[in-house]
């Protein structure tokens, strides 16, 4: 054996001892991180519940005409009068936006026989918008005056929070409290002395009201539209990572 092949094997072993992270157990591979204790990873989970301050409308008219120029015309004028209404209640012109305008013929395939063709009806023009407002009580007229404006489409409404974040404030303190008492019963039940904070880390969602399906609006009666807002919920969660001590 060469003067070369023992300084290599002395210096692996030198290497080997100077190595703290890693320790040999009948066989096994000890590191760093089991030899401090185990980690626990958990998440922990607050939902805030609250009354909205925001809703969105959705609203449209549809029209149809022999020619498409005709009915894009008629849907204008029909558009320019439910806009109107709108900004008649109050809402701003950044608060309304155009959320879809939908050209397409029309057909009749009813009493066809075999091998006639479709009878062509003409085209129809769909054109909706839809309205933010924080006038949550005036949910149940603005629909009024969006069908009274000429509209036959309305879409939600669809409640929410302008800030949901905000909500938040007092729900990060309760789950912070809820996984400190979380993670010492787990070292207590596994026979540890306690734990130490390794990370957090925050995920949530923001759970409106869903939106009412589209309906097509034929006839109101005197009384104003019923609308009831409810609670709105916004849900904190927290991941957390724990390492249990002896």
């Amino acid at each position: 054996m060469t003067k070369q092949m023992f300084a290599v094997m002395a210096s692996g072993l030198a290497l080997m001892a100077a190595t703290p992270a890693l320790a040999q157990q009948g066989g096994s591979t000890v590191t760093a991180a089991t030899t401090q204790g185990p980690i626990l990873t958990f998440s922990v989970s607050e939902e805030v519940r609250s009354r909205p301050d925001q809703a969105t409308v959705g609203a449209g008219v549809t029209t149809t005409a022999p020619t498409a120029v005709e009915s894009m015309r008629a849907n204008a004028a029909a558009m320019d009068k439910l806009i109107a209404a709108v900004k008649a209640r109050g809402i701003k012109a950044e608060d309304i936006q155009t959320s879809g305008i939908n050209l397409a013929p029309q057909y009749d395939y009813n009493n066809r026989t075999d091998g006639q063709p479709p009878r062509f009806l003409g085209y129809q023009v769909s054109n909706s918008v839809r309205v933010t407002t924080s006038k949550i009580e005036d949910i149940g007229p603005l629909l009024d005056a969006l069908v009274a404006a000429g509209g036959t489409n309305i879409d939600g409404p669809s409640f929410g929070m302008k800030d949901p974040d905000a909500q938040l404030v007092g729900a990060r303190g309760t789950a912070i409290k809820a996984a400190e008492a979380k993670a010492q019963d787990y070292a207590r039940l596994a026979g540890f002395r306690g734990v130490e904070l390794v990370s957090i880390s925050e995920g949530g969602s923001f759970g409106p009201n869903p939106p009412m399906p589209m309906v097509r609006v034929q006839a109101m009666d005197a009384k104003a539209t019923p609308v009831e807002p409810g609670q709105v919920g916004n849900t904190l969660t927290l991941n957390f990572q724990y390492r249990l001590v002896k």
